[in-house]
């Protein structure tokens, strides 16, 4: 295990810029979300159980949470290929984009090790940014849980 320590972001600091593939391979930036606030959340990998919950539930709130000014943007290593098909089986209307080499996730604090089934291992941080309109952070979530996350943000949120 290479033992990458990541700085996990904090409030009032300026969000890291990224730039990658959404599911149909088209870039998306966090400077195409300025003037808006955006929530970025990280997850492990596409259609694993959690992962799923965490979407669906983004997913069904995101009407609650536009209506307060609040875009939503998920990101992990998986390949475009693999988000597209997460996408249409779970019909996710906000964009999902691929981290293969993991830089954004580090950029972030959302890499580094975890307790996966009583085993520490090192991977993706379940962790959510959310990110003013000027591209500062507001609020940074390490190790969320994947259930009730989504309720929990809304309420930290004033949503």
């Amino acid at each position: 295990m290479s033992h990458t320590l990541t700085t996990k972001l904090q409030p009032g600091t300026q969000a890291p810029d990224f730039t990658l593939q959404d599911a149909q391979g088209r870039q998306t930036a966090l400077a195409d979300y300025r003037g808006k606030n955006v929530i970025v959340y990280f997850y492990p990998k596409a259609a694993t159980p959690g992962c799923t919950t965490e979407a669906c539930d983004f997913r069904d709130s995101l009407a609650s949470l536009q209506g307060k000014g609040y875009e939503v943007i998920g990101i992990s290593p998986d390949a475009p290929e693999a988000l597209a098909g997460f996408t249409g089986d779970f019909s996710l209307t906000f964009p999902l984009l691929s981290d293969e080499d993991h830089a954004v996730a580090l950029a972030y604090g959302a890499r580094g090790e975890k307790l996966v089934n009583g085993e520490i291992v090192e991977g993706i941080v379940r962790s959510t940014v959310v990110v003013d309109p000027d591209g500062n952070v507001t609020l940074a979530q390490y190790q969320v849980q994947a259930d009730g996350h989504v309720a929990a943000l809304k309420e930290a949120l004033g949503i």
